[in-house]
């Protein structure tokens, strides 16, 4: 709304403008040259409805229709027009058709073209204002379904963890409640903002490796480890837990899987590494880091840097993202 008000008043600033120093320059620097009892000011309320009926109604017609080529015959048939009904009727100069046009020309055209530029100008501007508009409600849309794909996943894995522990370790099942309570909060209330605290995230992804290191116990060793200089950096929701979720998803049985997290001097790197099976596991493949490559083009365009490395069995991620 504020927009609106601000674009509309400068419109009518300028115009008021423009007006203001025409009629200035009209009647005060080349009245003696042109006129003896100032014909100016009667043309001028025909030159007015000239003016606005091409800003109104002939300009937007032709340019929707892209009859360019006839707009501009238009055009100048009524700066020619109106020059002659100035010089034969208001001013009466006796002049011949030449010397009309050469005469009194720009006082028509100078502002037909002025204000057919503001025109131009403010629709330029709309229409990059609805762009704009259009590309932010599809980045966000995109961002949504994205988050949509990893949240559920995510909180599927935590609730099969607890349920096989609720029958093999009953006694475990209180505390992973109560890890699943906290990242719940986490993705219903902290995930619908653009950016949340790496503290919280962190403290999602320790909640997660927890139920890793509970269900996997006696079958995957875990090294995870992570150092920061400011819990209060700011970093896009879930964007970290789909690469340590991928680690686990397609490590094997009695294989190590490592992680690293560093986040100084604003910069983030991630590392995380597992060893998987050549035969059936097609990491680089897979639909978590095919969105998160998405994620970060939209969110980080020229912040980051997505490394994706395979060496024989072992399957390493590097992310980094700068400017937290």
């Amino acid at each position: 709304m504020m927009s609106f008000i601000k674009k509309h008043s400068a419109e009518i600033l300028i115009h008021l403008l423009f007006w203001t120093l025409f009629v200035f320059i009209s009647l005060f620097v080349f009245t003696p040259y042109y006129w003896a009892e100032n014909p100016f000011l009667q043309y001028f309320f025909i030159l007015i409805i000239i003016v606005y009926t091409n800003n109104q109604f002939l300009l937007p017609l032709f340019v929707k229709k892209k009859w360019y080529m006839l707009y501009g015959v238009v055009f100048i048939f009524i700066s020619v027009l109106a020059t002659q009904l100035y010089c034969n009727v208001f001013a009466r100069c006796g002049c011949s058709i030449m010397k009309c046009l050469s005469d009194y020309l720009w006082q028509t055209l100078v502002p037909l073209l002025f204000f057919s530029f503001i025109w131009m100008l403010f629709r330029f501007i709309d229409e990059q204002g609805k762009l704009e508009s259009i590309t932010q409600e599809r980045t966000e849309m995109e961002l949504r379904f994205l988050k949509s794909q990893i949240n559920p996943h995510v909180l599927l894995n935590n609730l099969n963890t607890i349920y096989a522990y609720s029958i093999d370790k009953p006694n475990q099942t209180p505390n992973l409640i109560l890890k699943l309570s906290e990242n719940l909060t986490h993705v219903l209330y902290e995930t619908n903002s653009e950016k949340v605290s790496l503290e919280k995230e962190l403290i999602f992804i320790q909640n997660y490796i927890d139920f890793q290191k509970i269900r996997t116990e006696g079958v995957k060793e875990i090294n995870y480890q992570y150092k920061t200089d400011n819990n209060q950096y700011l970093i896009a929701p879930l964007l970290l837990i789909t690469i340590i979720e991928n680690a686990f998803k397609h490590s094997i049985a009695h294989s190590k899987v490592d992680i690293s997290i560093n986040a100084t001097n604003h910069q983030l790197h991630l590392i995380s590494s597992n060893q998987f099976n050549i035969n059936t596991n097609k990491n680089s493949n897979a639909i978590g880091l095919e969105n998160l490559k998405k994620r970060l083009l939209l969110i980080y365009p020229d912040n980051h840097s997505l490394f994706v490395h395979q060496k024989g069995d072992i399957f390493t991620v590097e992310l980094k993202i700068e400017q937290l």
